[in-house]
């Protein structure tokens, strides 16, 4: 194993007071990360809620649909959503909920019929597919339910959908429920690094990239994981780690909400 391999899946209690102490900005993903089997806990929410009073800056970067988001943007203590897995942004300004729309290397039009496209070729492949419950409320993907109201799809064939959206030029990512598929130059990073270099609309400050930390859960946050230096995975990212080259620098102890909770309570201790 190289030492960049070692260098990260270590356990959060290895984190040092050194290397968290500059934090100032939290970005993470919802689904099995700030969530847990579907819900927000009271302890999951409570801990949102300690890093906004302890003044971090907070931003989920989320693959969930824009009618989530806007949810998410006006009533969570957030500063801005990053949705779709970063086709867009969203933030509230002067009582008004705005948009950032991430460029995206094609025409709107293009990428509309090329999707329209692919999901007939998904259905013609799997015609047991079923579309995410939430799929009504999207602007730029397709998101296919292969574990959040269906029964767990087997390995084989997630593979195979991730295959065949690739091969038809999309990209395609894994979540811990659905395998979200679109067209566009785009992913998680350069969402929420588009909203940034647009001066962090919503936010009270532009915070750089080096005092930010990431918390994510499954490969569709690989590529938060290698941008920044900072990156947790909480405890049920592990099963995943034979799919990502790239994975958090520390493992929290516990899963899901109770693991942004125990990121989150060593990062207030230590704004306090």
């Amino acid at each position: 194993m190289s030492a960049a391999e070692t260098a990260r899946w270590r356990p959060f209690t290895e984190a040092t007071d050194v290397e968290l102490r500059g934090i100032r900005a939290v970005c993470f993903d919802v689904d099995d990360t700030f969530s847990s089997e579907g819900r927000i806990t009271d302890e999951a929410f409570s801990a949102l809620w300690a890093l906004r009073r302890a003044g971090f800056v907070l931003v989920p970067v989320t693959g969930r649909p824009a009618g989530w988001c806007d949810h998410f943007a006006r009533f969570w203590p957030v500063d801005a959503v990053v949705g779709e897995n970063g086709a867009f942004t969203f933030f509230m300004q002067d009582g008004v909920r705005r948009r950032c729309d991430t460029p995206m290397g094609m025409a709107r039009e293009e990428a509309e019929q090329r999707l329209a496209a692919l999901r007939a070729q998904i259905l013609a492949r799997f015609p047991h597919a079923i579309w995410s419950s939430d799929q009504h409320y999207r602007e730029y993907d397709l998101a296919i339910d292969v574990n959040e109201d269906v029964p767990p799809w087997p390995r084989e064939d997630v593979d195979e959908l991730l295959n065949l959206c690739q091969r038809s030029g999309a990209l395609a990512r894994l979540s811990s429920v659905h395998v979200n598929t679109w067209f566009g130059r785009y992913d998680k990073v350069g969402g929420f690094l588009h909203w940034l270099g647009e001066g962090a609309p919503g936010a009270p400050e532009v915070v750089p990239e080096d005092q930010w930390l990431y918390l994510g859960d499954s490969p569709n946050d690989e590529p938060m994981f290698g941008h920044f230096a900072c990156s947790v995975g909480v405890a049920n990212v592990v099963p995943f780690r034979d799919r990502m080259v790239t994975g958090p620098r520390w493992v929290a102890s516990h899963d899901a909400g109770a693991g942004f909770a125990e990121v989150a309570r060593r990062l207030v201790a230590l704004r306090g």
